[in-house]
Parts: structure tokens; sequence; C-alpha cells
């Protein structure tokens, strides 16, 4: 019996901690209900009920999409009609963009080499044409 005791003690300094973090650390929109002056000792003295009431109040509630003031409900701490840009990865045009560089830097990577590969096939034809010369030359 004295492991549920502990347990539940340990889970009650745990969620006290976190639960007066979260309100010290919240923004002054996001304290609601209470003042924060109020919600710390509510959060310190009343064991578990205290800090899961913290948690509670933050959420705002969602009826069918409109909240309880009659305005459209809207995600925590974002302006009502912020569109979220798409990652990088969903964007088709950021796409599209990223496949046409590699392109060019694939298309500029081949000529280069081409170019390397015929200096390099020019350098051993002369050297082959320069050794058959020297070949057919009579000393002196």
């Amino acid at each position: 019996m004295a492991r549920v005791f502990i347990l539940l003690f340990m889970l009650h300094v745990v969620l006290m901690a976190v639960a007066l973090i979260s309100c010290l650390s919240a923004e002054k929109r996001d304290v609601r209900a209470l003042p924060r002056f109020l919600w710390v000792p509510v959060i310190v003295l009343v064991p578990i009920i205290g800090p899961v009431a913290w948690f509670l109040s933050r959420r705002r509630p969602i009826l069918g999409g409109i909240s309880p003031a009659g305005s459209p409900a809207r995600p925590l701490g974002g302006p009502a009609n912020r569109a979220r840009p798409p990652a990088p990865d969903d964007d088709p045009d950021f796409l599209r963009d990223l496949d046409a560089e590699q392109a060019k830097r694939d298309r500029e990577l081949f000529q280069r080499w081409e170019e390397d590969l015929r200096r390099r096939e020019d350098d051993i034809r002369r050297r082959e044409t320069d050794d058959r010369e020297d070949q057919h030359r009579p000393e002196p």
C-alpha cells in the first residue's frame, strides 16, 4: 500500500511541477478562468485536481467549430485566418524548382565531363601522332 502512496505522491509532484512551469511561462492571453497569481496556489495546494484544472482551463472549447463566445474556434495561439505555409516537401512549386536546379547542375556537370573527355582524347591522339612521326623519322 505504501508503494501506491509513493506513486501517487510522485505523480502529484511531477504534475505540479509541469503545471507550474506551464502556468508561469504561459502568455498572458493563455491564462484563463483565474489570474495567474491565483493559479499558482491552486496548482500547489490542491493535489492532482489543481494541475489538472490548470491544463483543462487552457483548452479552448470547440462546439461544432464555434466557440461559446460565438466566434469561430481557432487553434491555440494563432490568428483566426492565418494559413500555414506548406512544408517544403509538400510544396509542388518548391519541388519543381528543386528539380529544375538539379537538372541544370546535372547538365553543367555532364558538359564538363564531356569537355574533359574530349581534351583527354585529343591529348592521346596528339601523343600517338607524335609517336608515329618519331618512329618514321630516320635517325641522323
